[in-house]
């Protein structure tokens, strides 16, 4: 959860703002580079079904949020990894539930 929270939300807010961690700073930086940032994650995700590896776990609903909006919204590449679990964490009941809840407000401020 800390690492979506921190280095990922940093590398994707860095590249969203244009700002570029110089090559020999990047250690200074919570996240070293966009690329190495996601490129972790993408390890990850390649291995294990779930943050914690074989099972969801609240820490799934956290990152996969973060997933879920970033390829919706491109600011995360489309790896096979992140469209592999995005597509685990919409099978499920409770994400079919909460988004009905979500469109069903967003339905309601538009009218």
């Amino acid at each position: 959860m800390f690492f979506a929270a921190g280095p990922l939300e940093q590398a994707i807010t860095a590249r969203a703002m244009g700002w570029e961690v110089a090559e020999n700073k990047q250690g200074m930086a919570g996240f070293g580079s966009y690329d190495r940032t996601i490129g972790a994650l993408d390890g990850w995700l390649s291995g294990h079904d779930y943050v914690c590896g074989a099972r969801f776990t609240m820490a799934d609903v956290y990152v996969g949020s973060q997933v879920d909006w970033g390829l919706q919204f491109k600011s995360m590449p489309a790896r096979l990894s992140f469209e592999a679990y995005a597509e685990r964490l919409r099978d499920r009941e409770g994400y079919r539930t909460a988004k009905a809840i979500d469109n069903k407000l967003i339905a309601e401020m538009h009218q």
